[in-house]
């Protein structure tokens, strides 16, 4: 193969390696598709690595890249692991309306990873997803510092990543809301690994847009994920983030006390946000809230919304 991956490669393990250590990271992204003819994103967990392919329109048909072999060679070697601690995986366009990949397997292979102050859990083998998105570090981070004494609303919960640094951060209650039962319990399990699993953080199921509809109270703090689109069989019809984010903004923003503040982020490429008569100002937070480990500098787009 092109030494041209083996040395973007060792060059970037060596300088983001060190960015990782002062910051107290142990999950962190090693290559993000930096060179056009190696699309693959490389990432670090503790000991272990985390391998995705994305391959080309061209090469899918064919197997994927010619050189995956070289490819995971080079890994094993720059990054010094063992070849039975890299996770190698394939990402696939998937099929309008599936919100989350299926399951690849029932290894359960799980490691416990460092970011600053928090610990999470996030498992490499059985899907696509590792259970901690990268590229949320730093809006965790910011929630985190916002969130002393607050009432925190983490919509599309996911495995709780924000729950975690709310309530580490001394937010005075979180609620978590996701219709994924295991993501959920994933979510308790982070929030037992922080020992911040006690009675003001409540995890609750349930279908978020019907949640909102029938929602009662003020929150003071609220994070909003939602999923670029969804059909779920629990949801109550289908959901998509780019038609359905005005109403979703809507009943959020009802939630939200005075001088309070939403993140609002998706991941959907080629959003547009219709702000347009939402009583609300809008800051986006983009490229700003991707952190340097993060190449694709279009993986999301994250916005800082406050009642007007």
């Amino acid at each position: 193969m092109s030494s041209a991956f083996h040395d973007r490669l060792r060059k970037n393990a060596r300088h983001l390696g060190r960015w990782a250590a002062r910051n107290g990271l142990t999950a962190w992204r090693v290559y993000d598709r930096d060179i056009p003819e190696y699309p693959f994103v490389v990432e670090r967990y503790g000991t272990a690595v985390h391998l995705v392919e994305y391959p080309r329109r061209a090469l899918r048909a064919t197997g994927g890249h010619p050189g995956r072999e070289a490819v995971l060679a080079a890994v094993v070697e720059v990054l010094e692991v063992e070849p039975g601690q890299v996770f190698t995986k394939t990402h696939l366009p998937q099929p309008w309306g599936r919100t989350r990949y299926g399951r690849l397997a029932d290894t359960g292979a799980e490691v416990e990873v460092q970011e600053g102050p928090m610990r999470f859990v996030v498992n490499l083998s059985d899907r696509l997803d590792t259970g901690l998105f990268l590229d949320h570090r730093n809006t965790r981070a910011r929630v985190r510092e916002e969130s002393s004494g607050k009432r925190v609303l983490n919509l599309f919960a996911y495995t709780g990543s924000f729950t975690v640094a709310a309530a580490t951060g001394g937010a005075r209650s979180t609620t978590s809301v996701d219709l994924s039962a295991s993501y959920l319990a994933w979510a308790g399990r982070n929030l037992t690994l922080n020992g911040v699993d006690d009675a003001r953080h409540a995890l609750v199921r349930a279908d978020c847009l019907r949640w909102l509809d029938e929602a009662r109270g003020q929150w003071d703090l609220v994070v909003l994920d939602p999923p670029p689109h969804s059909t779920s069989k629990g949801m109550r019809g289908d959901f998509n983030v780019q038609r359905d984010h005005r109403r979703l903004l809507e009943r959020t923003l009802a939630l939200l006390a005075p001088g309070g503040v939403l993140y609002f982020s998706t991941n959907y490429r080629g959003f547009r946000l219709e702000p347009e008569g939402l009583p609300a100002r809008f800051r986006e937070l983009t490229p700003g809230s991707l952190p340097p480990d993060i190449h694709q500098r279009d993986v999301h787009r994250c916005w800082h919304i406050e009642r007007a």
